[in-house]
């Protein structure tokens, strides 16, 4: 008799167990589709999810503080609307989960528009166009794609390069060593790794690569080598839900660029070297 009742105790435990699951998922499912703009108003704070070592987007200098391209951009941007931005390193891999978790409001972070992305996220205006480019040592003579062939690639995990290599395996997964790159939770290890030769090739965006280049000792030692992956554009990513933000966003990345904000930003941070959708061709 004692076994039947442990068995429907334990069956009741199960059951309630999942029950209590399917109510956690049915309230994350619930808060994406709720629209907190008032919210984030009321509180007078947005919190921005970021990988706090992608140059020159939003990297942290050696004395700790936040700095980068996004952050003066999220921040003027809220200022029109009397809000402040909190920045919230994150696992880059994490990044969606924990826009839905509601851990962030945004990520904000040269974060690319993908189709995949697209499915989970909504996405403001494209404030900036990129490349994915390969970044190789000189020495090792590698001018090209097809110079990679049986060589090490690395990329950062859930990074827009991380999968364009997997949806255009012609281009480099076909050709590298074990046809796998090797992946990172930052470029910084990355670049580590290229320069001490664990790997031959990185594949990073062309504004990370070409800012952080510029800045080591010796920026003669690498190549950059953009091919044919499609061009990406960073977007500002934020739960479905959130209508009113995504407008918001909007129209303050618009009025950032009509009243001069947006080009001293593009100055500060990549000179005349951009290409910024929401400002016309010089």
């Amino acid at each position: 008799m004692r076994k039947y009742l442990r068995f429907w105790a334990l069956l009741a435990a199960i059951v309630g167990l999942g029950g209590l699951l399917a109510g956690c998922n049915n309230v994350t499912q619930r808060a994406n589709q709720d629209d907190t703009w008032s919210s984030v108003v009321k509180k007078k704070k947005a919190v921005v999810g970021l990988d706090d070592s992608f140059v020159p987007m939003g990297f942290r200098q050696k004395s700790g503080k936040l700095v980068g391209y996004d952050i003066d951009l999220a921040r003027a941007v809220f200022k029109l609307y009397g809000v402040k931005v909190d920045f919230q390193s994150i696992d880059w891999s994490m990044n969606v989960t924990e826009l839905h978790n509601g851990t962030i409001d945004l990520i904000w972070n040269g974060f690319s528009i993908t189709p995949q992305r697209q499915k989970q996220v909504a996405f403001s205006d494209t404030y900036l166009n990129n490349d994915q480019a390969l970044v190789t040592l000189k020495k090792n003579h590698i001018t090209s794609y097809q110079d990679m062939t049986g060589k090490v690639l690395g990329a950062q995990t859930g990074s827009s390069g991380a999968n364009d290599i997997e949806a255009h395996p012609k281009l480099l997964k076909d050709r590298i060593k074990n046809h796998e790159a090797v992946t990172y939770d930052s470029f910084t290890n990355a670049f580590i790794d290229l320069n001490v030769g664990r790997i031959q090739g990185l594949l990073i965006d062309s504004t990370y690569a070409n800012y952080y280049i510029k800045h080591q000792a010796h920026p003669e030692d690498y190549r950059v080598t953009v091919g044919s992956f499609p061009k990406e554009k960073f977007a500002v990513g934020m739960r479905k839900g959130d209508v009113t933000m995504r407008h918001k966003i909007n129209a303050g990345l618009k009025r950032l660029a009509a009243n001069g904000t947006l080009e001293k930003i593009n100055q500060k941070w990549f000179g005349s070297n951009v290409d910024t959708p929401l400002l016309p061709k010089q």
